[in-house]
């Protein structure tokens, strides 16, 4: 079958905008036609080599849509079924899943190494993060896919499969967030707009959001951020002078840059947490002397995915979503085509624009 797609032919090559000849789905596999998909860095980390997968490849894996077809063995989902895009399944065998650590399954990317389609020349194509969601249609693992929630437009359920799980699982899950507490984020874009709701509806007492871009503040303001700050070499003390020099509670650090985890470091009072979301390169080298990691008794902690489950997740999300809680349509500052998907990511190269959703 031919369908559009969004190609990354090589590792720093433009995205290309070509037909693919997509197979029909085998045993235990799923054909889903594609409502929508964000656009969203870890797609542009595989685009510029940051995270290292075979190419060459259709990107896209936060995505939501309906079920065309079913293979064999298939029973969860079918036809029409609405459905979200899992792109980190978990194997459930490993020593990680044994643990009830699913988010850190070491089987998890194991699909990205197969071959996915076609282009109309015959060239093997992977995909991306197994889901290949920059498509007008795909066909991936049975594994990869989940029932969509009632009551949450497909067209705006695709964030829940990245963005949203990333975000509001970081704060519930990893830092843990308590009702009272402090809170900044680091970082105003799906996900940083996800855990800046997850901080309001977990109670938090005042978010901070910091950003490099000033255009930011009414999204920010938005979801819910009680104060706004443009990044400079005075955040950490301008955070601290917020919160009565004590420093916030929790700092979730969503850009994976050395200076902002840095800072949202130095921005946590004595004791505090701060929590990694942001894919930074191997080049970001981040410094911390032994005195100051034994007299401030703060906590630096990593998080995969949000450190979520999305069989359990999914459905406290929607449950957000249905009361009025989570806006999801906060997390959207461009609705594009699949067209647009190769300007958004110039965008996101030259730190322009927002959050694109492309809807098909």
């Amino acid at each position: 079958m031919a369908v559009r797609a969004a190609v990354l032919p090589a590792v720093g090559s433009p995205l290309e905008i070509t037909g693919i000849e997509l197979p029909d789905p085998g045993p235990g596999q799923v054909h889903v036609r594609l409502a929508a998909a964000g656009v969203c860095h870890s797609d542009l980390s595989l685009s510029n080599g940051t995270m290292r997968l075979p190419v060459p490849a259709v990107l896209g894996h936060e995505g939501a849509g309906t079920v065309v077809a079913v293979g064999e063995g298939v029973t969860h989902v079918a036809p029409g079924d609405g459905v979200v895009l899992n792109w980190a399944p978990s194997c459930g065998a490993c020593h990680a899943c044994s643990l009830g650590e699913v988010w850190l399954c070491a089987d998890a990317l194991s699909g990205a190494a197969a071959v996915h389609a076609r282009t109309t020349e015959g060239t093997d194509l992977h995909p991306g993060l197994n889901v290949a969601a920059f498509a007008e249609e795909t066909v991936v693992p049975a594994s990869c896919v989940l029932p969509a929630p009632d009551g949450v437009p497909l067209t705006d359920a695709a964030l829940l499969g990245c963005a949203v799980l990333t975000g509001y699982g970081a704060v519930h899950h990893s830092a843990r967030v308590r009702q009272g507490e402090t809170v900044a984020v680091f970082g105003v874009g799906g996900v940083g707009l996800a855990a800046i709701q997850a901080a309001r509806i977990a109670g938090a007492s005042k978010i901070v959001a910091v950003d490099v871009s000033p255009a930011k503040e009414e999204l920010a303001r938005t979801a819910g951020a009680t104060d706004y700050l443009v990044a400079s070499d005075t955040t950490a003390r301008e955070i601290r002078g917020l919160t009565g020099r004590q420093g916030v509670d929790v700092a979730v650090e969503c850009a994976g840059r050395a200076v902002t985890i840095r800072t949202a470091w130095d921005s946590t009072r004595r004791g505090g947490r701060t929590t990694v979301v942001g894919i930074g390169g191997k080049d970001q080298q981040v410094t911390f002397n032994a005195l100051e990691i034994f007299h401030w008794g703060r906590t630096l902690t990593g998080c995969v995915y949000g450190n979520s489950d999305p069989a359990r997740d999914l459905p406290v999300l929607a449950g957000h979503v249905r009361a009025g809680r989570l806006d999801l349509s906060a997390l959207v500052t461009e609705r594009i085509g699949l067209d647009g998907i190769p300007a958004a990511f110039e965008n996101m190269l030259a730190g322009k624009g927002g959050r694109a959703l492309v809807v098909f």
